[in-house]
């Protein structure tokens, strides 16, 4: 999962501070134990549900959901806790109860115990999140904000990348319980590396002097970002459907090793596209990433719907790389362009509000269709869906993404 990127941050002495001070490297290390949390359970948690409690697809897939329910919920207020009580103070806070949400995992004894844990460790993993991205955002130079904000980013991509398989080897290997402890274990040293981080002088100035910014629902949804946010809504539905189904429909199939690896071929693309699409989005606008990323995810979720052999899953996390990848950094640059400079936060925080609705609904209704028609019908169903949001993107967006 994203956060949102405070834009409006400038660091003393811009142009000499280096970009990989003890605050970035340790808020980096930070970022990426946040999102191994998330990644770590996100894929099992349905099946782990359905297992220990006997509940249907469905009743799963809120246990999976609820974590991204609970980050929600926190995004409305996260940005603005992080400015008006202080960015450490926050994270600190934040990464505590998140750790203490770990510990919990293993007692849950009933499904609805382990969705309150899941709810509080959602709400605090984007306190938590949304903290560290602006604390790091204020030592990044402004003359080196995207190429910092790039390397920041590069931790959300390896917890993509391992943090599922990791996850699918060790149930598979020992326990759910076992990785539980693994969780716990990444959120205590996170912890750690809080208390380590130094707040940077200048912050310390600036939120002490500074004007407390009050909160507003125009600072939640914003106006001008409302129909990149629906085509997002479309967008994180169909990417729910992938991340919370995934290890059912692999055990089902007898797909688990392509599973291991599909996130994997996620990262790895992912990753070797970002070196392009960044600089062919700045010359030729949006449209023609949008585009890309749109059928290269149709076309992942069309190989999942058919998939019978491990390469099939291998080959379709590579094209979900391409895609979901690709689609969520090009619609924030929209987001961006959509707003006036000093509502750039404002914008960011709402479409990934509703991306974050999208994939926290997601797993609940998809549950109910996986129960009547099988993974491989949920799988086409939801590239039809990716083909009503090209001709939404086509019909509202086109126009505004050029340059």
């Amino acid at each position: 999962m994203a956060v949102t990127a405070r834009t409006d941050i400038k660091p003393h002495n811009s142009q000499s501070t280096p970009l990989f001070t003890a605050t970035f490297i340790l808020g980096w290390l930070v970022n990426l134990t946040q999102y191994l949390s998330f990644y770590f359970l996100v894929t099992v948690m349905a099946l782990y549900a359905m297992k220990s409690f006997a509940v249907s697809e469905t009743a799963g897939g809120f246990a999976a959901s609820a974590f991204v329910v609970g980050a929600t919920v926190a995004r409305i207020f996260a940005g603005w806790a992080a400015d008006r009580f202080g960015k450490k103070q926050i994270l600190l806070i934040f990464v505590a109860l998140g750790t203490v949400a770990s510990l919990f995992y293993i007692p849950a004894a009933s499904l609805s115990t382990l969705i309150v844990v899941r709810l509080i460790h959602g709400f605090s993993y984007s306190l938590a999140s949304t903290a560290v991205m602006a604390l790091v955002q204020s030592v990044i130079p402004p003359s080196r904000r995207a190429e910092g904000t790039g390397y920041f980013a590069l931790g959300s991509t390896l917890a993509t990348a391992f943090g599922p398989a990791v996850a699918l080897f060790v149930i598979d290997e020992f326990s759910y319980n076992t990785l539980f402890w693994i969780t716990t274990a990444t959120s205590v040293f996170g912890l750690v590396l809080t208390f380590c981080i130094r707040k940077p002088e200048h912050l310390k100035t600036s939120e002490k002097n500074g004007a407390k910014p009050a909160w507003s629902i125009k600072t939640v949804v914003h106006p001008s970002v409302m129909l990149i946010g629906f085509f997002m809504l479309a967008v994180g539905l169909a990417y729910a459907g992938v991340i919370t189904f995934l290890n059912g429909f692999a055990q089902e199939n007898n797909l688990t090793t392509g599973a291991g690896l599909f996130f994997i071929a996620y990262a790895v693309a992912m990753l070797g596209m970002r070196f392009f699409l960044g600089r062919i989005q700045d010359k030729h606008g949006a449209n023609p990433v949008i585009y890309f990323g749109l059928v290269s995810f149709g076309l992942a979720l069309v190989l999942m719907a058919l998939a019978t052999e491990d390469w099939h899953i291998v080959v379709a996390g590579a094209l979900t790389g391409l895609g979901y990848g690709t689609i969520m950094p090009a619609a924030q640059a929209i987001a961006v362009d959509s707003v006036p400079h000093n509502q750039v936060g404002s914008g960011i925080s709402t479409l990934f509000l509703f991306t974050d609705i999208g994939i926290g609904l997601g797993p609940i209704l998809l549950g109910s269709l996986v129960t009547v028609t099988g993974y491989n019908v949920m799988y086409a169903t939801l590239a039809a869906v990716i083909v009503v949001a090209f001709a939404f993107y086509v019909a509202t967006l086109r126009k505004h993404s050029r340059h």
